[in-house]
């Protein structure tokens, strides 16, 4: 019994000591921003000003990144004790600079390329030879070129300025830019832009990733786990509080932008941080190997990167092989009391980390697991034969299968046969490859309605690389669709007549020019302007008006083909593309055709009115080789129509 009391006497006093001792300083770190301060780093804003960081004894300083800046050069060298920076980690890593990734903040990457919109019509390919600032780091943007069939030898690459104005007055014609910045500053001053995103050609990278150094993790470790932990709580707060970063950002960061503009940001930002589906800092070992298998198809990197070393692993398996040596030994000393006693200490402080990892996994799986039940994205999990073993609430309100009708079965029973057969072979070509897939499916639900889905498919491997499960989180997205064929709809057909406007009828008309160059065949295009309409609304109002031009549009589309097209080009003008002709005679009697119908009268609200038509006819080639030398004699013999007393139909001579 004397032993007990003196350990309790020692133990006590051991803590009156420990309670005199003055409070542990706080330890200073540094953290290096990529880029100015922005909402694109509010999470460690909010760690800052929530008290998380001195919480874990820590006194943290941001260092902003502008241009020219470092950040990965910075940490390896000890100016800075931890960095955010891009999925370029993976390069340095190979370079030899001895980076550690820890959390990934954004699940998809926000860089795309921006462009000034010349025409309607225009992809990607019309950069060749254009002159365009990628900004350093930017290597995904380099890996989407290539796949696209873009070397950079084909670009006028110039340095990045950083300065969106080079780009609107002219001075380049793309940039690579931020999903999150550029464009809320373009529309805001009301400049047409195209964007271009790696992700449609299936790159996509992490991005925002918090890094630190070899040195730091092994000098540190503990400062790491806790600056980590520290971080990823203020990312959280961050996302459920944008209104108060925002104002943090102002106040206290000298925003450099508008309130607007944060507010944008934060919209943007949270679709590619995801914590809706993944926990904040998640990354999966996978992607950074598939993102590895990316850099060395562009050169970058070599066939096989090893990664170990490279990810930080949070939460590390219990490694209870000292646990049973130390209780062996102690066994083996019984008859030494106090040896016992210490050892049995040791063994129960290491039962009570184990148990407290163990509580903190069951902690994570539980709240995973009420994620996914609770998540308004469809998840379903299938064995490697593709047979489903689960699906989520979501799935049966979306779908209208119930968990027993879809249990047992496969995704075929949501087939709808409208998917193209190639999205399947590309999908399948990914997931049997060991890597995700992100697309849109056309599926059918229970009641036989088709809808659209938004799905990103991943497979699921254990430790020997073997395919275990497929996951798949999807999202209806058939009210977007709709949505976004509305839009595509009213950009190209006049909103009345709902004839094709101005942009499809001469995308049509340069088509059919293609097509006739190709083939040497003629075709027409008449330009038609309607006699002495303006007294009709001046006298009968623009409803009348209105009415008139309805059935002007009607009476044009029964004169002509179905191969032919009718448009509107602005108030009372209408266009006709005759794509197959013999000649111009051909094109008169159809321009005749149209004169004789539309010179009938018309009804409308109880008056009879009568209206005439001027007629301008240019033929291809004869007339003009291309569209605007078209577009101008048709427009010059209409106007002359009109200077020869109206309701005429003239060729251009």
């Amino acid at each position: 019994m004397h032993w007990r009391l003196g350990l309790l006497v020692l133990l006590a006093t051991g803590a009156l000591i420990l309670s005199s001792l003055p409070a542990r300083a706080r330890e200073a770190v540094t953290l290096q921003l990529k880029w100015t301060h922005c909402f694109q780093f509010a999470g460690y804003y909010a760690a800052q000003e929530q008290g998380y960081y001195r919480e874990a004894g820590l006194d943290v300083r941001f260092e902003e990144g502008l241009p020219g800046v470092d950040v990965v050069g910075r940490v390896v060298s000890g100016q800075a004790d931890y960095g955010v920076g891009t999925s370029s980690l993976l390069l340095a890593r190979a370079a030899g600079k001895p980076v550690v990734a820890l959390a990934v903040i954004l699940q998809h990457s926000p860089l795309v390329l921006i462009a000034r919109q010349r025409q309607a019509a225009q992809s990607i390919h019309d950069l060749v030879g254009k002159r365009v600032m990628i900004e350093p780091d930017a290597d995904e943007i380099l890996a989407y070129l290539k796949r696209e069939g873009i070397p950079p030898e084909r670009l006028i690459q110039l340095d990045h300025s950083f300065e969106i104005q080079d780009l609107i007055d002219g001075r380049i014609d793309a940039l690579t830019a931020y999903l999150s910045n550029e464009p809320e500053l373009l529309d805001r001053l009301h400049v047409p832009y195209q964007m271009y995103t790696p992700r449609s050609v299936g790159i996509d990278f992490y991005a925002d990733n918090l890094f630190t150094s070899e040195r730091e993790l092994q000098a540190h470790p503990e400062r790491v786990r806790a600056f980590r932990a520290a971080s990823l709580r203020g990312w959280e707060y961050a996302l459920a509080h944008p209104e108060d970063i925002i104002e943090l950002i102002l106040t206290k960061y000298a925003g450099r932008d508008t309130r607007e503009h944060y507010a944008f940001e934060a919209v943007q930002l949270r679709p590619l941080i995801r914590a809706d589906l993944i926990e904040i800092g998640y990354m999966h070992p996978g992607r950074w190997a598939h993102m590895a298998e990316t850099y060395a198809e562009i050169g970058l990197l070599p066939a096989t990167v090893s990664l170990t070393g490279f990810l930080y692993d949070p939460h590390p398996e219990a490694d209870l092989t000292g646990l049973y040596l130390i209780l062996a030994t102690a066994l083996g000393f019984a008859g030494v009391v106090g040896g016992v006693t210490l050892s049995i200490g040791r063994v129960n402080r290491r039962l009570r980390r184990s148990l407290s990892d163990l509580q903190q996994a069951n902690g994570r799986l539980a709240v995973l697991s009420t994620a996914i039940e609770q998540s308004p994205a469809s998840v379903v999990i299938t064995g490697p034969n593709t047979v489903i073993q689960y699906v989520n609430p979501a799935f049966v309100k979306i779908t209208g299968y119930s968990v027993a009708e879809a249990i047992g079965q496969t995704p075929r029973i949501l087939k709808s046969g409208l998917t193209e057969p190639a999205t399947f072979r590309e999908m399948w070509s990914h997931l049997q490859g060991g890597e995700p897939w992100s697309g849109e499916l056309i599926n059918r639900r229970k009641s036989g309605e088709v809808y659209w889905e938004e799905a990103h498919v991943a497979p699921i491997k254990d430790r020997t690389g073997q395919t275990t499960h497929y996951v798949a989180v999807k999202l209806d997205i058939t009210e977007r669709k709709h949505a976004h064929q509305q839009l595509d709809y009213l950009a190209h057909h006049d909103a009345m007549t709902h004839l094709p406007n101005r942009i499809l009828f001469f995308e049509r008309v340069a088509q059919t020019l293609t097509l006739a160059k190709r083939n040497r065949t003629k075709f027409a295009l008449l330009l038609i302007d309607l006699d002495k309409f303006k007294p009709i609304n001046d006298t009968h109002g623009h409803a009348v008006g209105d009415l008139v031009l309805l059935e002007t549009a009607k009476r044009l589309s029964g004169s002509v083909r179905e191969s032919d097209t009718v448009g509107r080009i602005g108030g009372d003008e209408f266009v006709v593309l005759l794509p197959h002709i013999g000649s111009a005679d051909h094109a008169t009697i159809v321009a005749n055709k149209i004169r004789q119908a539309l010179k009938q009268p018309l009804t409308v609200a109880e008056t009879t009115l009568f209206i005439s038509s001027s007629i301008g006819i240019a033929v291809y080639p004869e007339h003009g080789q291309d569209q605007l030398a078209l577009t101008t004699h048709a427009d010059s013999a209409m106007y002359a129509a009109k200077a020869s007393g109206r309701d005429k139909v003239k060729v251009f001579r």
